[in-house]
């Protein structure tokens, strides 16, 4: 603290703040799974005729152990995320300034920090947001780890700001969809590092914006036949697990984890809207390799894309009895992939060429909505929200195409995986705020959440909580069904 007085003496026009949040929460959560039978209730006979399934009648004979769960803790960022931060700026004259912002993610209900190479790590790091940045009458150039312009729709128009047990499904679900959200810090929803943003003017009448690119860091190969020592030594990892061994196979992964996205809106007096869009590219191998065998040659190639793109929108009116909040949410979940394999054999001058493959292309859609309000009491605030997200299954009836070559046949998969694929969920809190000060405040929230389908869907079903286990097939077992959860918490801000 000294060295930062004396930073503040020597330049006047330097600062350093030193800022963060205390947020501790007793919290208690109870959830409940239900058996599932999705399958069909009629088949088709021998005759050709629809005859009723036996296997859709099946009911449970016992009851698994942890079909009902529930916890109670000592936890943190009930109502604000706990963290720990540095931010500063130096006036370099003529309208521009120089930047910093760290900032950490700490768990008071412990003493550590929340960060490391996954989210259960206990290392002290600058998780939340880590930039520097150049401004000036053009607007902002911020690089490092930051927010995606994506997420701000989902916290700044959700009543609780996407905290403890009131925090919308749609946040919910969105921190399972994008892959390593829940558990990594590479995580394509919430924030993303290496990102290169610009941010516009403040001076432009209540409009807003921002765009940012995300590097994926990847290096990008040429194609051409595999090297066994060098591919096992640089490539194996790119490659898609199971389909063949280091040394036959070169893959090429140098785009996943890129995200591109924006957001604008305006916000004047009670007012505030905004609209965000962005991708973020999960996954996207391309691969080839070849292997000599009998004086011919078997060529194989594969491909394996998932990109995520994400749209919505968000707005609030605040009319001082109440305000009002509303946020539309899409998500498709685009994945496609193919695989050939073609030989070439050489016999007495002849030759002969054979293929066989499989394609996929579908797009899995996540749609949600939340409505919600806050109303002020006298030193309290009282906050109450509702919000909904439905799967729609893009691979019912299926795209999964086999094909060879020379053209023999070709077979379109159109089988249902159950008698419904999709999957929905919804999430009900209420809450309240009493302020004690400006900067200390006591809150509690109960939020309940009720899945239907649950089984189709492992981010709903995560969302949820509970137990989630498969039968005798992937059409019998027992998922997530409800869950009940609630906070009591202080949380102070400096």
């Amino acid at each position: 603290m000294a060295a930062l007085a004396v930073a503040g003496v020597t330049s006047a026009q330097s600062s350093v703040t030193l800022f963060g949040v205390i947020d501790g929460t007793l919290s208690h959560s109870s959830t409940k799974s239900e058996y599932f039978n999705a399958n069909p209730l009629y088949v088709a006979g021998a005759n050709g005729q629809f005859v009723l399934n036996q296997a859709a009648l099946a009911q449970p004979t016992t009851t698994p152990f942890g079909r009902k769960q529930s916890a109670t803790s000592l936890g943190n960022s009930g109502a604000a995320s706990s963290r720990l931060g540095f931010r500063g700026i130096e006036d370099l004259g003529g309208g521009l300034a120089a930047s910093f912002w760290l900032e950490a993610s700490i768990a008071p209900d412990t003493g550590l920090g929340k960060s490391g190479s996954t989210k259960s790590g206990n290392a002290f790091a600058f998780d939340r947001r880590s930039t520097v940045s150049l401004s000036g009458p053009f607007g902002e150039v911020r690089l490092g780890r930051d927010y995606l312009p994506t997420f701000w729709n989902d916290t700044n128009f959700d009543p609780f700001g996407t905290n403890g047990s009131g925090t919308s499904i749609i946040n919910a679900v969105n921190s399972y969809l994008v892959p390593g959200s829940a558990t990594s810090w590479v995580d394509g929803y919430v924030r993303s590092n290496n990102s290169i943003g610009y941010f516009l003017p403040a001076n432009l009448g209540g409009f807003y914006g921002q765009v940012m690119y995300a590097l994926p860091e990847k290096t990008a190969y040429s194609a051409g036949v595999p090297n066994s020592a060098y591919n096992s030594a640089v490539t194996a990892s790119a490659c898609p697990t199971g389909l063949a061994s280091a040394g036959s196979v070169s893959c090429d992964s140098s785009s996943t984890n890129r995200y591109i996205g924006g957001r604008f809106g305006y916000a004047n007096g009670p007012v505030d809207v905004a609209v965000a869009y962005g991708q973020f590219t999960a996954n996207d191998v391309s691969g080839s390799g070849l292997s000599l065998t009998n004086g011919g040659a078997a060529s194989s190639a594969i491909s394996a894309s998932r990109k995520l793109n994400t749209f919505n929108l968000g707005a609030s009116y605040d009319f001082g009895v109440v305000k009002l909040f509303g946020e539309y949410s899409r998500i498709d979940d685009k994945n496609a992939s193919t695989t050939s394999l073609s030989q070439q054999m050489n016999l007495s001058g002849a030759s002969f060429a054979s293929g066989t493959g499989s394609s996929a292309a579908y797009t899995d859609k996540y749609t949600g909505y939340l409505v919600g309000a806050t109303m002020p009491i006298g030193a309290g605030l009282i906050r109450v929200a509702y919000s909904h997200v439905k799967f729609g299954n893009g691979q019912v009836p299926g795209t999964t195409s086999s094909f060879s070559y020379p053209p023999l046949t070709f077979n379109s998969n159109l089988t249902a995986l159950s008698t419904n694929p999709d999957a929905s969920v919804n999430r009900f809190a209420v809450g309240y705020v009493h302020n004690l000060s400006k900067r200390t405040a006591l809150y509690t929230t109960v939020g309940y959440t009720r899945a239907k389908n649950s089984y189709n869907n492992s981010a709903i079903a995560s969302a949820v909580g509970g137990l989630s286990v498969s039968g005798a097939t992937a059409l019998t077992g027992w998922a997530p069904k409800s869950s009940t959860s609630y906070d009591f918490g202080i949380r102070h801000s400096f």
